[in-house]
């Protein structure tokens, strides 16, 4: 150790670093006790673990309560894998395709698609509902799952972050295929998509989060109780005339689980994609 490393200035950054730390995860830590504690317990500020897991984990799970959490979690699941599965497939493609290909327009076609990310999503939903409303009774219609998943399908964002990516990718692989007889969509799938496993992986985990947290369009699009979401349910619990905190943070632990796993196992690639897509 030499005296630098004992620095007032060390000294400081560290200790910053630390209370960030713990205000970063103090509420995670706190969640976790809290779905160990009655909901007197937890409006009392107790942190530290209780006896009642079992009981606010059976609540949580039990139809009587009229939630259906179970239900919640298979819904918010489709929701989400679909719809970043398909996130993936078009938004890649129309990166790809704005980068690869040459055309007059292209680029005033793309920059206006940069604008509408400008637009609020506040202010889309009016449109979005009254176009969907006008499809009742058919699969595109209100209170359908396809209503949620389709506005997330392709994103002005997805696009540009493939388009950035693809403007890593070498040309000349693309013309050497050609030459080959390799049709476009063999590219696609065969050439550039095995070279771009990390920026999947990272706009994986963007979609995949920003769909299982979604709660504003599926409140207004989902009308059903049977088809709400995991966001729509922790609502509802929290709204009722007297909430069961403790049922509420088991529930929150759940919800928060899907995201942090997919995050842990694709945070090598996540950080890898970002970066590849910045430096293009």
């Amino acid at each position: 150790m030499t005296k630098k490393d004992f620095s007032a200035a060390s000294f400081f950054k560290y200790l910053f670093l630390i209370i960030v730390a713990f205000i970063s995860v103090f509420p995670f830590v706190w969640m976790i006790l809290g779905m160990t504690n009655t909901p007197i317990d937890i409006t009392s500020g107790k942190i530290k673990l209780g006896s009642n897991i079992v009981i606010n984990f059976s609540n949580l799970f039990s139809t009587a309560n009229g939630y259906n959490f179970g239900q919640a979690i298979f819904n918010s699941a489709l929701i989400a894998v679909i719809t970043t599965f398909l996130a993936l497939l078009f938004s890649s493609m129309s990166g790809y395709g704005f980068e690869i290909y040459r055309s007059k327009n292209k680029d005033i076609i793309f920059d206006i698609l940069l604008l509408s990310m400008m637009v609020p999503f506040a202010a889309q939903m009016i449109p979005l509902y009254r176009m969907f409303s006008q499809l009742n009774g058919t699969v595109l219609g209100i209170d359908n799952f396809l209503v949620v998943i389709l506005p997330g399908v392709s994103t002005a964002f997805l696009i540009f972050f493939f388009r950035q990516s693809v403007k890593s990718f070498p040309k000349d692989l693309v013309e050497a295929a050609r030459l080959d007889g390799l049709g476009e969509a063999a590219i696609f799938f065969r050439i550039y998509l095995p070279t771009a496993k990390n920026t999947y992986a990272a706009a994986a985990i963007i979609t995949f989060m920003s769909s299982w947290n979604n709660y504003l369009w599926p409140l207004v699009a989902l009308q059903s109780p049977d088809k709400r979401t995991v966001p729509l349910i922790l609502s509802a619990m929290g709204a009722s005339y007297t909430p069961d905190y403790g049922m509420i943070m088991a529930g929150l632990v759940i919800a928060t689980l899907p995201t942090a796993i997919v995050f842990f196992v694709l945070q090598k690639q996540f950080v890898q994609g970002m970066l590849g897509s910045v430096k293009s």
